[in-house]
């Protein structure tokens, strides 16, 4: 009854899914299908269960949420984002047609997946056939649908949301000894799960991407640069595009700022950070916007901004965390720290702050780098900074 509940609690949110973990003919039978069926319009929403509007599920407590490594994280394979009980389903390999996070012994499974020129009806109905499924519940939208109910053993949630031709969606599977613990974990993952997240809109508080896209402001011809302390933080890796692999070799977290080093590189123009500081209100933020912010690319953009006694005004794109901010004279103001913040009504929303001149200056010299003199153009003294982490 608890998963039945979930799913219908989980039709009110219009989305649902593929099923990944049935048995291999019965999964082709689905992609061939869904692929060559041409597209229908959607119907108007419905549901196998008229009394899905009265039923409620509660949520997992913030305990049962820690207590199962509950963290958002993006997949990279699919591009869509999603709630993942990391301490239940510690195993990860790739999937067929995106990622797959198992139990130890294999009692819960998570599969994402995605779908190109595919119809998002044909696919409902599809579902619905799927060899050992009982469906209890599900729900479809012109770009989503939800199915919950009995697979073999298990219980099952499957969420798909479509964006023109394609859909993208997730698979959840856990035996039913398991249910008291899972069927809110399971219903809180279908409801945090996004298809096609806002490349352009602040990413959920505390999520910490496999792969973040940040700004680094060059210091020093000797291939020191700084960044947004939480651009570096926990990376298995650092790269800067076109000159290499960089090492944190500092970090002053209470002001927000990261020290990398890329050793042997040449050509790196460090910005004027000797002399007067900019002022004004008015400022204007030099970086590198995340890819899915500029179509894939990896250009050196400018974006206006005003300075507030807290924040800038407006929040710039995702990536200009480490960006410049320079005045209209052209002169260092700052580096941008860019952060989420939840909001009552309005979800995730970025936060963008300045870190002072100044204070770039006391931290280079706390660790023995002169600030630079001469007349860079700001454009050649930021790089884009990736952090990969495990």
């Amino acid at each position: 009854m608890g998963i039945r509940k979930a799913g219908i609690v989980l039709g009110l949110l219009a989305a649902a899914a593929l099923p990944l973990f049935a048995a291999p003919s019965a999964a082709k039978t689905v992609e061939k299908t869904a692929a060559k069926k041409p597209p229908v319009a959607a119907k108007p929403a419905s549901s196998d269960d008229p009394d899905s509007a009265v039923d409620t599920i509660g949520p997992p407590s913030q305990g049962a949420l820690a207590a199962a490594g509950w963290h958002i994280i993006d997949d990279l394979v699919t591009g869509a984002r999603l709630g993942l009980p990391s301490a239940l389903v510690p195993k990860t390999a790739p999937a067929r047609m995106g990622s797959r996070w198992t139990s130890g012994q294999r009692q819960i499974d998570i599969e994402t997946f995605r779908l190109h020129e595919a119809a998002l009806p044909a696919l409902f109905d599809d579902e619905k056939k799927v060899r050992h499924r009982t469906v209890e519940h599900s729900t479809l939208t012109p770009d989503s649908f939800v199915m919950s109910g009995l697979q073999g053993l298990k219980r099952f949630i499957v969420r798909v949301q479509s964006s023109g031709s394609e859909l993208r969606g997730v698979t959840i599977l856990f035996d039913r000894a398991t249910e008291g613990v899972m069927a809110p974990i399971a219903a809180a993952m279908a409801n945090s799960y996004q298809g096609f997240p806002d490349p352009n809109a602040a990413p959920p508080p505390g999520l910490r991407r496999s792969v973040e896209y940040g700004t680094a402001i060059v210091v020093s011809g000797q291939g020191h640069l700084i960044t947004s302390a939480q651009i570096a933080d926990g990376c298995q890796a650092i790269a800067i595009p076109g000159f290499g692999h960089a090492e944190r070799i500092a970090a002053d977290k209470t002001n927000a700022i990261a020290l990398l080093r890329v050793y042997g590189a040449q050509d790196l123009l460090p910005v004027t950070l000797a002399g007067d500081s900019g002022t004004g209100d008015d400022l204007t933020l030099v970086g590198v916007a995340d890819p899915l912010a500029q179509a894939g690319g990896g250009a050196v953009t400018r974006a206006p901004a005003h300075r507030t006694a807290q924040n800038l005004d407006p929040a710039p794109k995702l990536g200009f965390s480490g960006a410049a901010a320079v005045d209209a004279q052209g002169r260092l103001a700052g580096m941008v720290d860019l952060s989420s913040t939840a909001v009552a009504g309005a979800g995730a929303v970025s936060q963008a702050t300045l870190i002072p001149a100044e204070t770039l200056r006391a931290f280079l010299h706390a660790q023995n780098i002169a600030p630079a003199s001469g007349r860079t153009p700001i454009d050649q003294s930021v790089v884009r900074v990736i952090c990969v982490r495990k």
